[in-house]
């Protein structure tokens, strides 16, 4: 009887003080330094209305007034660090090679239609800009912008670049870099401390799996930014959403269910660290994600962002 007390009141007392320090986390951490506010997240530039990853479109979304610019970054064979979402050439420019087998000089413009990737049926028509940049472009030509690079693949030559073009225009204040992969991740923490890093998909289970054990309030966390999709906008995304398997509703369901939580997301705010979600291109989306707590919203379509953010008074 005395153990099942003893057990009562320590589990007690372990959720009452989780709930206090989930609530007010700088009671035992200190609050991250915000060098800037993401709420108007151009992803790939803004893809739905100019060509992914090209200085038209990088220009576009900042003479928007984005506070964001988010970008994608491969090494040639020449070792420039190139701004392209793809490894492979063939989706963007209709040629079967890959960016790091090519010299840069040597890269094939994009093509004049491309797919809008988190938009069913959508395609996006350029204008005159069809070059593949180099990063150390969007970095002179918009040297107080943030960015957000995707280091897509583990290279330790390309993470090694990356900082050093980081450095070298002084934006260590202004750019946060990862991927998915927490390898890559932890070398780009070991590259430059310096520069924040994203959560990882292994670190973002490990948040989860914190947050609903309560542990999460007596964790220490490096990271600064944590970037995750809303998987209810999965559906948008298939050619023939009604015929769904309902085995794959249920991952939907749960995996939205876990994700978005305005708990989780007000405790990583209030601890300084910025909550992101992607790709959203639709109001009603919008206005899910800053309801939940969001910092900011990731879009294809910075003009539709900047309207919805306008018409709440929430646009700079």
């Amino acid at each position: 009887m005395c153990a099942a007390v003893y057990l009562l009141s320590a589990a007690t007392g372990y959720a009452l003080i989780s709930v206090l320090l989930l609530k007010f986390p700088t009671l035992l951490h200190r609050r991250k330094r915000e060098q800037f506010l993401g709420r108007h997240i151009s992803h790939r530039g803004g893809a739905g209305e100019n060509l992914e990853n090209t200085m038209a479109a990088f220009k576009h979304a900042v003479d928007l007034g984005t506070d964001m610019l988010e970008l994608d970054c491969h090494l040639t064979s020449d070792e420039q660090v190139v701004v392209s979402h793809d490894a492979n050439l063939e989706r963007i420019s209709g040629v079967r090679a890959y960016i790091s087998d090519m010299c840069y000089a040597d890269l094939p413009p994009y093509l004049c239609k491309l797919g809008v990737t988190f938009q069913r049926k959508c395609f996006c028509e350029g204008g005159e800009d069809k070059r593949i940049p180099l990063l150390r472009d969007v970095f002179e030509a918009f040297p107080n912008t943030p960015v957000n690079i995707d280091i897509k693949v583990n290279n330790d030559t390309l993470i090694k670049k990356v900082s050093e073009l980081v450095v070298k225009y002084n934006r260590e204040h202004l750019t946060v870099w990862g991927n998915s992969s927490n390898h890559i991740v932890q070398k780009c923490y070991k590259e430059n401390p310096d520069i924040p890093v994203l959560f990882s998909v292994r670190r973002v289970l490990m948040l989860l799996g914190l947050f609903y054990s309560g542990l999460l309030p007596f964790v220490p966390l490096k990271e600064q930014f944590l970037e995750i999709p809303m998987p209810s906008i999965m559906t948008n995304l298939l050619n023939d959403p009604d015929n769904m398997t309902r085995s794959r509703r249920v991952i939907l369901w749960l995996a939205d269910t876990l994700l978005m939580r305005r708990a989780l997301f007000n405790h990583l705010t209030a601890r300084g660290i910025q909550v992101y979600v992607w790709v959203l291109n639709d109001e009603k989306e919008f206005v899910r994600a800053f309801d939940l707590g969001a910092t900011g919203v990731m879009t294809d379509y910075p003009t539709k962002l900047r309207d919805f953010l306008e018409n709440i008074g929430s646009f700079k």
